[in-house]
């Protein structure tokens, strides 16, 4: 079969962009029969797109082309001319990306990661709320299998888009390899390249469904029993929380191993995640996991996190204190937890759903 997948989403950094990468390159592991393309666009970022895809094991086709996000968008979820095939030949399956949706007539395959922009609306870029509507229709009215990465997830695509389940399959992500213990040298250099000199609770992500003011006020009553900073990777949304945060704004992916190892748990309690991966990247570097019981969280931690309701900050507080005391337990169950989600999975899984174009 000739299969051919959207990898444009890989220059940015994102969540989305690392599920590709790993996706695509444990793909191209495993399967050796089939001919693969990876397709791209990008104006500003189509070098660095070329070089991500020279790392690619395989030496798959490629086709990139000097073209930004917001004509593929217009081209493709507005207009919805110009077949994929004008651009990258005759394809027996197409793999599309979470940002455009084109025409094509090969069997047509996509991943939908949660639902951010349309249950989140107030906290969602105006462009990307649009832009996902209108792809999210052609996903409903053409695609025929669509990659869900929860069982939450799943629920969301079938109640709020209203499709048809036997369409979604199932397929969870995992933590990339690089997130394992680091050593005692590695966690200081990171404390100090951070300015951590203090023990610290630590949140990743600040967007308001990160739940921060729930989890400050939680930290707050804890101040007597405990004395923690509580540090926080990315920027806040706004002033509101004045010194009782540490906001570390971006941290590079190769420093994250170490600073999950260095923090005393992990406290991500989100109130909508389509899946959660911060919560498996922790529980690979030996740090323990306080979470919500909302959404995809139960689904990922399984029996390896201390659950809290999001909602109430003293319930956080008692998730923090719970794990602290109990350390060691939580960090040996995340152990075991993380060896259940894998990439090699989710490629073999991901080929299954591309041979069904052969049915």
């Amino acid at each position: 079969m000739k299969i051919a997948i959207d990898i444009s989403s890989v220059v940015y950094g994102t969540g989305v962009s690392w599920y590709t990468q790993n996706l695509v390159k444990n793909i191209l592991r495993l399967d050796r029969q089939d001919s693969f393309t990876l397709f791209g666009g990008s104006l500003r970022q189509l070098g660095h797109l070329k070089k991500i895809a020279a790392g690619f094991p395989g030496l798959p086709r490629t086709k990139f082309f000097p073209l930004p996000p917001t004509a593929l968008d217009f081209l493709w979820n507005r207009l919805h001319s110009l077949p994929i095939e004008k651009l990258i030949g005759d394809v027996d399956v197409f793999h599309s990306s979470d940002w455009t949706q084109p025409p094509t007539s090969a069997f047509k395959v996509t991943t939908i990661h949660d639902l951010v922009p349309l249950r989140f609306p107030d906290i969602s870029h105006p462009k990307i709320v649009s832009v996902h509507k209108r792809r999210l229709e052609w996903v409903k009215k053409e695609v025929q299998r669509i990659i869900a990465v929860s069982e939450f997830t799943k629920k969301e695509i079938v109640g709020v888009l209203n499709i048809d389940p036997a369409k979604i399959i199932v397929i969870p992500e995992a933590a990339d390899t690089i997130f394992r213990p680091a050593n005692q040298s590695q966690i200081e250099q990171v404390a100090k390249k951070y300015k951590l000199n203090k023990p610290y609770l630590l949140v990743v992500g600040s967007d308001p469904r990160k739940n921060l003011p729930r989890i400050i006020e939680a930290c707050k009553t804890l101040k007597t029993e405990i004395d923690l900073d509580l540090v926080v990777v990315g920027r806040p949304w706004n002033n509101v929380f004045g010194k009782d945060v540490r906001f570390l704004g971006y941290v590079e992916r190769t420093d994250m191993p170490a600073l999950y190892s260095g923090a005393k748990t992990l406290v991500y309690a989100s109130v909508y995640e389509g899946f959660g991966l911060p919560i498996l990247e922790a529980m690979s570097c030996d740090c323990p996991v306080v979470t919500s019981n909302l959404s995809s969280m139960p689904e990922v931690a399984g029996d390896a996190a201390f659950f809290i309701d999001p909602n109430n900050s003293r319930d956080i507080a008692l998730g923090i204190k719970g794990v602290l005391s109990n350390h060691t337990k939580w960090i040996k169950r995340g152990r075991e937890r993380v060896k259940k989600f894998s990439w090699i999975k989710a490629a073999e899984s991901t080929i299954k759903v591309y041979k069904e174009a052969e049915k």
